[in-house]
C-alpha cells in the first residue's frame, strides 16, 4: 500500500536527493516543501502543517515535556555546527574572551532554539559563563516563535527582554544597545527580521578570531559535533502505518550517503572541524554526519542534559521517549 506524505525541511546537500527525487521511500510518495528552518519549526509546532518535518531538537524535547504527543522523533540529523564559534561581539564592549560575556547584554533570535542551547551549554561547561550571568534580548515575538508554540517561560534566574518590533538584533548591535549576540540569522523568512551584515561591519568582530581552531579544540576535547535539527513524523501516521517509520529513515540515510559520496558535503564538514587538514584520506573515509541514535547518542544526551540544566525541560529527557522505538537501534 502506498501513502502520500507532506515533508517540510530546509534544503542542503544532505536533503537534496529527497527534493530532486533521486531517493524515494519505499511505499511512500514524499511531497517535499523547502521551508526555512526558523519558519518551519514555528509552523509545525503551531499548526502541524506537515506529516513529516525537520525539527529543532530543543523544541521537540520541550514540547514533549509539556505533554505535546503529536510527534514521533526520527533520528535523521540534517544540520550540525560548532555554534559557539559564531558568537559576535562589539569591538568596544570589552569582550576579548568568552568569560567577558558576564554582565553583558546579549542578543538571541530565540532563547530556546537548539543553537542557543548548545552555545549556552558550551559557555557554561567550557568557559564558566552561566545563562544567569548574561542579560538576554530576544528578537522573535511570542506570536511567531517556537517558544510561543511550546509555552516557553524564562527559566528561573534568567532575564530575557523582548526586542521591540521596530528594532532587531542587527540594529541593536550596530547602535550599541547590545554587546553581543549568541547567533545571528538574516535569511529571509516569516519570523526573523534582522538584515544588517554584522559579519563585515567595522564595529563588530567574532569572539573567536579563528573559529576553525576553536571548533577543532572543542571537538578533540569532547568528541561532540553538536546536532541542531532532527526529524519528526506525526504520531497518528506512525501508529497507522508503523512500517513507514523505517522506510522514511532509510530514505534519508540513503540521501545522506549520496551526499557523502559526492564528497563536497563531507569536505565542508571536515574543513569546519579542521580534521581534513591533518589526514584528509582518513577523514573522508569516516563521515562525521551520520543518522541514527546509536552513532549520535552522546551528542543527543548532552543536548538533553543542557536543556535540563538550563531549565528548559523539567527533567532529563530520555532518547527512548523521543525517538520511534523502531529506530533506537539504528
Amino acid at each position: 500500500m502506498d501513502i502520500q506524505l507532506s515533508v517540510g525541511m530546509a534544503s542542503n546537500p544532505r536533503t537534496w536527493p529527497i527534493f530532486d527525487g533521486t531517493v524515494k521511500a519505499d511505499g511512500i510518495d514524499l511531497i517535499p516543501s523547502p521551508v526555512h528552518a526558523s519558519e518551519l519549526f514555528w509552523r509545525q509546532l503551531k499548526f502541524a502543517d506537515f506529516d513529516i518535518s525537520e525539527m529543532s531538537f530543543s523544541s521537540l524535547i520541550m514540547a514533549m515535556a509539556g505533554g505535546d504527543d503529536r510527534w514521533v522523533g526520527l533520528p535523521v540529523f540534517t544540520t550540525r555546527r560548532f555554534f559557539h564559534t559564531g558568537i559576535l561581539v562589539r569591538r568596544d564592549a570589552g569582550i576579548e574572551t568568552p568569560a567577558d560575556l558576564k554582565g553583558k547584554r546579549v542578543g538571541v533570535p530565540e532563547y530556546q532554539q537548539t543553537a542557543a542551547l548548545w552555545t549556552r551549554g558550551v559557555l557554561q561547561h567550557e568557559f564558566g559563563v552561566e545563562p544567569k550571568d548574561m542579560t538576554f534580548f530576544m528578537e522573535r515575538v511570542p506570536e511567531q516563535s517556537h517558544g510561543g508554540a511550546t509555552g516557553f517561560k524564562p527559566p528561573a534566574g534568567v532575564t530575557i527582554n523582548q526586542i521591540p518590533l521596530d528594532k532587531s538584533i542587527g540594529s541593536m548591535m550596530i547602535s550599541g544597545e547590545l554587546d553581543a549576540t549568541l547567533l545571528y540569522i538574516v535569511d529571509p523568512n516569516l519570523i526573523d527580521r534582522s538584515t544588517a551584515d554584522l559579519w563585515n561591519h567595522p564595529d563588530i568582530k567574532p569572539i573567536f578570531p579563528d573559529a576553525y581552531a576553536e571548533g577543532l579544540r572543542f571537538y578533540e576535547k569532547t568528541g561532540l559535533y553538536p546536532i541542531n535539527h532532527g526529524m519528526v513524523m506525526k504520531r497518528e501516521i506512525a501508529e497507522k502505518h508503523p512500517w513507514a517509520i523505517l522506510n522514511v529513515y532509510k530514505a534519508f540515510k540513503k540521501a545522506n550517503d549520496i551526499a557523502g559520496q559526492r564528497r563536497m558535503a563531507q569536505i565542508d564538514e571536515y574543513l569546519e572541524t579542521g580534521v581534513i587538514a591533518r589526514d584528509s584520506k582518513a577523514a573522508l573515509a569516516n563521515p562525521l554526519i551520520q543518522h541514527g541514535v546509536v552513532a549520535n547518542r552522546s551528542v543527543l544526551e548532552t543536548a538533553a542534559q543542557y536543556s535540563f540544566e538550563q531549565g528548559l525541560t523539567p527533567k532529563l529527557a530520555k532518547l527512548e521517549d523521543v525517538f520511534a522505538k523502531a529506530t533506537l537501534e539504528q
